[in-house]
This record gives C-alpha cells, sequence and structure tokens, in this order.
C-alpha cells in the first residue's frame, strides 16, 4: 500500500496514516487468531499493539475503539499504540486532489448504486476500492465507466497470518475504512481545511445485522457499517481533527429500495448484473451461490425492482428447497424462512428483540421500519421460489 500512495504522489496526513496502520493492524489480528482455540468457540481475547506516530493520541482513544472493534467482531481486545510508526513521505503539493469527495467502491451491487448516484448529484468522487480476488476487474470497469476523468485508487491490506487463516473475518472491512479515511486527506480541499465527505454506501437492512433467530447472533458477514459503529469511528476521526464526515445514505433503505431510487437506471441496467453481493463468491469459484443471505437480498432486491435478475453467471442453486440434499450444513435459507414466519406471526419487534438497542441508536423506528422492509423483500422472494 505505501508503494501505491507514493506512486500517485498522494499526501495523506500523519493521522490518517495512523488509523489506516490500526485498521490494517486490526485486520491482521482478526485473520491470524483463530475462533477455535477460544473457550466457547467464537469469542476470542486479543492483544494488539500498533506502532503509530502519535502514541499519546492514540492511546486516549483507546476506550472508544476497543469498544468499537468489541461491537464489530465480538471478542475482547485489548490494544496499546507505541511510536515509531510509519510516516507519510512529502511530496509535491501540486499533485494534490481535486476530487470533492470519497466514495468507497467494493464491487458490490449497493457500492455501484451509491457510486451511480454520487455522480448524478453532480459530484466529483474519488473511489476507493478494497482490491479484492474475483472482484477487482469489475470494480476497475465500474469507475471508468460511471466517472471516467476521477482517480480510482485501489489498495489491499496484503494481511496473511503465518498459519491458517481465520475465515468468519468481521473485522476485515475497517481496511476499508482506513482506505477511504486516507484519501480523504490527500484532497486539495482537506489541504484547504474544508471537510470531505466519505460515502460508505450500504443498505440498511444488512447494515443493522439483525439476527434471523436466536442461533444467529452476528451470523451476518460484517457490522462494519452498522450506525452505531460507523458513530465510534466518526467520534475517534473528529478527536484526531481529521475532517472526515462518514456518511451512509441509504442506512434506512431496502436494497429493493436502493435499486427502484437509483438516478440514472439506464446505467445501473448496464452494470448491476456484473456486481457481487454472494458471501461465498471466491468459495463457489466466482459465481453467486443463490442462497447464502447476501444472495437471498439481492435475489429479493431484483424482485422488489421489478426487473430480470441478470447476475452474470446466475446461482449456483437456483431454486432454495429446504429438503434438497445440496442444501445439508447450510441453513442460511431454513434461517430467513424462520424470520419471515416469525414476523407473519409475531411482528418485527418478536424478531428485533434486543438487537436493536436505543440507547445506542436513538429512535430506533426508522431502523425498525427497515428491517421490517427487508424481511419482507425476502417473504416476496421465498414465496416466487416456492420456499415452504
Amino acid at each position: 500500500m505505501p508503494g501505491r500512495v507514493r506512486r500517485l504522489g498522494l499526501r495523506p496526513s500523519v493521522d490518517a496514516w495512523d488509523f489506516t496502520s490500526f485498521a490494517i493492524a486490526v485486520v491482521a489480528a482478526d485473520e491470524a487468531v483463530s475462533r477455535e482455540r477460544s473457550p466457547d468457540g467464537w469469542t476470542r481475547e486479543i492483544g494488539l499493539t500498533v506502532a503509530v506516530s502519535s502514541p499519546d493520541f492514540w492511546n486516549s482513544q483507546r476506550g472508544r475503539l476497543t469498544q468499537a472493534l468489541r461491537f464489530l467482531s465480538g471478542d475482547i481486545w485489548e490494544l496499546n499504540f507505541i511510536g515509531d510508526g510509519a510516516a507519510p513521505t512529502t511530496s509535491d503539493p501540486m499533485r494534490l486532489r481535486n476530487e470533492d469527495m470519497i466514495c468507497l467502491l467494493s464491487g458490490g451491487m449497493d457500492s455501484l448504486i451509491g457510486a451511480i448516484d454520487v455522480v448524478e448529484e453532480g459530484r466529483n468522487p474519488l473511489f476507493v476500492s478494497q482490491m479484492a480476488k474475483g472482484d477487482t476487474a469489475n470494480q476497475k470497469m465500474f469507475a471508468q465507466t460511471i466517472s471516467p476523468h476521477s482517480l480510482h485508487l485501489l489498495l489491499n491490506h496484503h494481511a496473511r497470518p503465518p498459519g491458517p487463516s481465520e475465515r468468519s473475518q468481521r473485522a476485515r472491512s475497517i481496511a476499508f475504512l482506513g482506505f477511504g479515511v486516507l484519501a480523504a486527506t490527500c484532497l486539495r480541499r482537506h489541504h484547504d481545511g474544508d471537510e470531505v465527505e466519505l460515502r460508505i454506501p450500504e443498505n440498511g437492512f444488512i447494515s443493522q445485522n439483525v439476527p434471523l433467530t436466536p442461533l444467529r447472533t452476528g451470523s451476518l458477514s460484517t457490522r462494519t457499517t452498522h450506525p452505531y459503529f460507523l458513530r465510534l469511528i466518526q467520534d475517534t476521526l473528529d478527536a484526531a481533527g481529521l475532517r472526515v464526515r462518514v456518511n451512509n445514505p441509504y442506512e434506512h433503505s431496502t436494497k429493493g429500495e436502493m435499486l427502484l431510487g437509483c438516478t440514472n437506471q439506464s446505467l445501473l441496467k448496464q452494470l448491476v448484473g456484473d456486481s457481487t453481493s454472494c458471501g461465498r463468491y471466491s468459495r463457489t469459484g466466482f459465481q453467486h451461490c443463490g442462497r447464502c443471505v447476501p444472495c437471498q437480498v439481492r435475489r429479493g432486491a431484483y424482485l422488489a425492482w421489478g426487473q430480470d435478475d441478470d447476475t452474470v453467471g446466475r446461482y449456483k442453486y437456483e431454486q432454495l428447497d429446504q429438503d434438497d440434499v445440496r442444501h445439508a450444513r447450510f441453513d442460511d435459507v431454513r434461517s430467513v424462512a424462520i424470520a419471515v414466519e416469525t414476523v407473519s406471526r409475531h411482528g418485527i419487534e418478536e424478531l428485533i428483540g434486543g438487537a436493536m438497542n436505543a440507547r445506542l441508536l436513538g429512535d430506533i423506528t426508522l431502523y425498525r421500519e427497515v428491517v421490517r422492509r427487508g424481511i419482507a423483500e425476502l417473504s416476496a422472494l421465498h414465496a416466487h421460489l416456492g420456499v415452504p
């Protein structure tokens, strides 16, 4: 990553570099520490020491950051910051970027919609992608098609543990946030003292990560866009004086509503089939499995949009028959069906239970409603496919 930043002549701030170093260290620890060795098979105790340029400041943020990480990954973290961390090299100030905001571009459906909407707003985004096997070519294609004159910054954390990698990787996306913060401080407007928006497009149903059954607490892929987690990160960025405003304008929208609301429907229809949603994409030979929760949410969103599902390569499992022997030991379809039935019989409050805390989120009305509508999209999908 440092080499890529230097080659482009970018000038991130020292504090942004420190935050990104922290984020990458978290990903490395998350991948290296196995959950199987923990007493309950899930919760780990992770001690992490990070070298930064301003250890006194970052040690003052340990309480907030450990709280954020505990919420993100479900583990017990102990953080310590020491000095002598890497710092950005100075480059020609004339190479400061003239884009006016940062937009994360993952290659997924939500980030594609977010990128299209940003340009339709008349903004000039710098796109930031976390490179992923199977997605990088589409990330490049999306950026070039949507805003060909904008810089597209592709970075990778390159975290490789010495032993087997922990597959749950609940904290992996924090590096993506770090890359976005780093890029935000490379813009001319940031050097001029202005605030920079860091847009993180993600539908509110997935962001909330409400467990579909009592046995699936925290079971979706990540909580990195949960509003409570983003608030803790925003507070940290504010304390560092970084002038970066994290924004997810879709936190109250379902995936189907994002498709319906996209402000350039013709461009969306041209590109959306190439987007990626599957939680097991690399494990299925870079084809959507069709039955994991993110795939079901994607398929329900297409149905709500009212357009033919043109996902490239289609789905490995087109049908969602729970009795199909190929679905053995894979309970995502059953879990969605249970959630749909729970809401149908007892209402959305029965599903949410204690997973949505007003003390953490404030007024939860809009968050509760987006979960209800997200379940409705899944219910329509199951009815459409004849899931019992």
